[in-house]
């Protein structure tokens, strides 16, 4: 090691670190939002204050430097490179205080990505954690955005060309999902390992073995969430600096005179065509409903001016016309039958009838 680790700064150390480390557990198990609950806040500004006094402890002692290997730090002694690491997750729960808003987002941000990535470059030299590649630096010729992660980005999707490369397709599929598997299990089976491991570490009677694979698995655990925390944070500071940089355009480009309303226009070939065959149906309206109103209203033909009571009178007239001559058809039958009885009477059976007479 770089520096001695005797005396009461080690114990003192390790108070500050478990006192972070606890109060960080409580406020990821907490039911309460972080960002919301001023009860979590509370913990979450003790956990940096103590994790702070940590980190400025294991710098002023100098625990680890770049010419030792990982089997020269003491097993007791490895819990410290989590130091950086834990400080970056409370950074991420810390909300409140320097003004608020994006600005204040993106302080934290910056913040938690240059703890862990002090972190990652920690492991990185011990060679603790596995291999693994470290994320870049933030630009510094940019102060808002980060320099882009050289990733393999994947192709734009299209139709395979035949059947081989659809082949090839389903193989690279089938093998992504495959390795997220294995990656699940063995997280599941680092963090089985991790419990009955913390077992004998609260207890206080673990072997060194115990201590060491304890916080070599911790270690391992961390550089996983840190790659994986700083992935997001690039992604959270791209969003953020893109809608800074709207809000900005918006703010400085210059209002747009309205412009004329367009005119209406008749396509020359559809007037043409619509005076020579017509609009396509059988007659044009000459006049609207109004029109048509007012027209017939000036006739006196409405309903409401009379239309029924003209029809009703001019029906009884033709009643009454009909009666009338009704009448004079039975005053002639009558007549008749009366002149002919008076007939009968003057001119008795048989009279004029003296041809046959024998």
């Amino acid at each position: 090691m770089a520096g001695g680790a005797s005396g009461p700064e080690p114990e003192r150390l390790s108070e500050l670190l478990e006192g972070g480390w606890r109060l960080l557990e409580e406020v990821e198990s907490s039911a309460e939002p972080s960002t919301g609950a001023p009860a979590v806040q509370s913990k979450v500004r003790q956990g940096l204050a103590l994790l702070e006094r940590a980190a400025a402890a294991v710098a002023q002692l100098d625990l680890f430097s770049r010419q030792e290997e990982l089997e020269e730090v003491a097993s007791a002694d490895l819990r410290f490179l989590l130091v950086p690491a834990l400080l970056g997750a409370l950074v991420l729960k810390q909300t409140g205080g320097g003004g608020g808003g994006p600005e204040q987002r993106l302080q934290h941000l910056r913040r938690a990505r240059a703890a862990f990535l002090d972190f990652l470059r920690l492991c990185h030299d011990y060679g603790a954690g596995g291999r693994f590649a470290l994320p870049p630096d933030l630009d510094d010729d940019d102060d808002a955005a980060p320099r882009a992660r050289p990733q393999q980005q994947p192709p734009p999707p299209s139709r395979p060309a035949n059947a081989a490369a659809e082949q090839a397709a389903l193989v690279a599929m089938a093998t992504a999902r495959h390795a997220k598997i294995e990656r699940y299990k063995q997280k599941k089976e680092m963090e089985n390992r991790l419990a009955s491991l913390k077992a004998f570490i609260d207890s206080g009677h673990a072997e060194e073995e115990q201590t060491r694979e304890y916080y070599l698995l911790q270690i391992t655990k961390w550089v996983t969430v840190s790659l994986e925390e700083i992935e997001s944070i690039d992604q959270e500071i791209a969003i953020l600096c893109r809608r800074d940089a709207l809000k900005q355009g918006t703010a400085t480009q210059p209002l747009r005179a309205p412009r004329p309303p367009v005119k209406p226009f008749i396509l020359t070939r559809d007037a043409a065509q619509a005076k020579v065959f017509g609009a396509g149906y059988p007659s044009l309206a000459t006049m609207s409903v109004d029109d048509w109103y007012e027209q017939h209203r000036k006739q006196g033909v409405l309903p409401d001016q009379g239309i029924s009571q003209t029809a009703t009178a001019g029906t009884e007239e033709k009643q009454k016309d009909l009666e009338e001559e009704q009448a004079k058809d039975e005053e002639g039958s009558v007549r008749k039958a009366r002149e002919w009885d008076d007939w009968k009477d003057m001119h008795p059976r048989g009279y004029g009838n003296r041809k046959n007479m024998g």
